[in-house]
């Protein structure tokens, strides 16, 4: 059976993390069938035929819509959902308007006049930046990692608004991957079969010829929904 993975994105040149996914894919993908959709091509339809969702980096997206549809696609249909840097935080954005209740949650890169902002700007930004990264012992990502802590990459001034963290958790978001400082650095949904998200930016490790276990993980989640 093949199965189908959705990568979602605008993709650009000038973006280092869209040279590194096919890189990625290529590295550990085998049995996977692949696709780039850009933000504003995203339809109901589109997402009904895949096995895998990968939220890709490069935001602000062309089509919000686009890229909301798809985090709450996977996250209702239970498809295996992988968000990286920008994809966790509109991941987040989708899970805040649609189950914690804030109708009215905005993201501060396209909406920087919003009294509600769930992703805000950093105040230290992570722009090509290394830094180390703890994991939540029990949590999916430390499953995946097999480590306590590792050092990760990152391109982003964009992060979850600390003050908007405690709703989340209660509306069921664990936040598992967190800075020296227990900024939050990645999370999961645990009564999802695969739905992470990481600020930080694991396809980076392709453009070494290495596979980042949060990838590898994902795509084995892929594989094994469509053989189910």
């Amino acid at each position: 059976m093949t199965r189908r993975l959705a990568v979602i994105g605008d993709r650009s040149e000038a973006v280092l993390a869209h040279s590194a996914i096919p890189q990625a894919l290529a590295l550990s993908g085998a049995g996977v069938e692949w696709q780039w959709l850009g933000t504003e091509e995203v339809t109901l339809q589109r997402l009904e035929s895949v096995d895998g969702i990968w939220l890709v980096p490069g935001s602000p997206y062309r089509s919000l819509e686009g890229a909301l549809l798809a985090c709450r696609w996977a996250r209702e249909n239970w498809v295996a959902f992988l968000g990286t840097c920008g994809g966790f935080q509109h991941a987040l954005l989708e899970f805040a308007q649609n189950v914690a209740g804030i109708a009215d949650a905005a993201h501060g890169e396209t909406d920087p006049d919003s009294a509600t902002q769930v992703i805000a700007l950093m105040q230290c930004g992570l722009v090509e930046r290394e830094a180390r990264v703890r994991f939540q012992t029990g949590s999916r990502l430390r499953l995946l990692m097999g480590v306590d802590e590792s050092l990760e990459g990152y391109h982003c001034r964009y992060g979850l608004n600390p003050d908007h963290r405690a709703g989340l958790e209660a509306a069921g978001f664990r936040f598992s991957a967190f800075d020296a400082a227990g900024e939050v650095r990645g999370g999961e949904l645990p009564d999802h079969p695969f739905f992470v998200g990481t600020l930080f930016q694991p396809e980076r490790h392709a453009l070494r010829g290495v596979v980042h276990p949060v990838i590898r993980g994902f795509l084995d989640a892929v594989r094994n929904r469509a053989a189910g």
